[in-house]
């Protein structure tokens, strides 16, 4: 499946390459632009930590400072006054968790913390699970209340928020935005195989990324995907999970039972125009499965790619502009 939206431009020789990256959320950026020779490019550097680690310090629930950890720590009925990056992706968030049929519920944080992928450590803890189980699962759209005006939220009832099907997407939007902010029109950013593109590079070509083969333990590519002026997410059910009962659980929680996702699909890959509604939708897809997702990608005129496991092997649908491609 390939994405373009401008007419290759001719080869621009003056132009240099800059290759950058750092960590952040636990993991890496990176940072792959073209501009002129007088760019300063460890001034470029600095905005680009700068403007991760503000998405970090924000919406980390590893962070125990962070402004999302504040939110979760707050007694319910309480507003909290929370920075406008923060109350843009809890929006985004609660609007995908109703497109989403609540697929997509960042009140699943009891959930990823029970199951030993959150901060308390890798190890499933079973008394809480059971206890979960029998609780009422409410929907952060049932119990998040967000004032968009004031710049706060509040709670109607005790909720663990969890951004990590969202935060990355929006990290890389930041990244974007950064070097949009710097005058700097050709370039890639990512955070973790999220990844964000703009414009060509100087030959005319269409920027080229690799999407991973959705086996664990494997570290090679599947295909390529051409991408320009687009961003694109992939949730998969391969590199992070764990053993309960001798059973492996990935670490996608599916709200709509309160278990980690299980079903034949190994990834999905979503193409947008915003990394973050990527990143988000990518998530949602791999929990409704191969038949609900796939239905649900066509019907929101998505451009995605699910890979599911049949038999042995792997197969493919794409799904471009809403419609399943043979």
């Amino acid at each position: 499946m390939k994405t373009f939206s401008e007419t290759p431009q001719p080869s621009l020789p003056s132009l240099q390459r800059h290759a950058l990256s750092g960590e952040t959320m636990g993991t890496r950026y990176s940072a792959v632009f073209f501009a002129g020779a007088g760019i300063d490019a460890s001034a470029v550097g600095a905005a680009l930590f700068a403007a991760v680690d503000k998405v970090d310090r924000q919406m980390s629930t590893w962070k125990s400072d962070s402004d999302l950890s504040r939110l979760n720590a707050a007694p319910a009925q309480q507003w909290i006054a929370l920075p406008g990056e923060l109350m843009a992706v809890l929006d985004a968030a609660l609007r995908v968790g109703v497109q989403s049929h609540g697929a997509f519920d960042i009140g699943v944080g009891d959930l990823v913390d029970a199951w030993g992928f959150g901060p308390a450590g890798p190890v499933p803890d079973e008394s809480r699970i059971g206890a979960l189980k029998q609780r009422v699962r409410r929907s952060a759209s049932d119990i998040l209340e967000i004032d968009q005006v004031q710049k706060r939220a509040r709670k109607s009832a005790p909720i663990a928020l969890d951004l990590s099907g969202i935060a990355k997407g929006y990290g890389v939007d930041a990244l974007a935005s950064c070097l949009d902010g710097l005058g700097i029109t050709r370039y890639l950013v990512g955070i973790d195989g999220e990844m964000r593109a703009r414009g060509h590079k100087p030959d005319g070509r269409a920027w080229a990324i690799a999407i991973e083969k959705p086996v664990a333990g494997v570290r090679e590519a599947m295909g390529v995907m051409e991408l320009a002026d687009a961003a694109i997410a992939t949730s998969g059910n391969y590199r992070h999970r764990v053993e309960l009962a001798g059973t492996q659980h990935a670490h996608t929680m599916n709200p709509l039972d309160g278990q980690p996702a299980s079903n034949r699909l190994a990834s999905v890959t979503v193409v947008m125009p915003s990394c973050m509604l990527a990143d988000a939708w990518a998530t949602a897809l791999l929990v409704l499965g191969e038949t609900a997702g796939v239905e649900l990608a066509q019907r929101h005129g998505m451009n995605a790619l699910f890979v599911l496991h049949d038999g042995d092997g792997l197969r493919q649908i794409s799904i471009v502009d809403g419609q399943r491609e043979p």
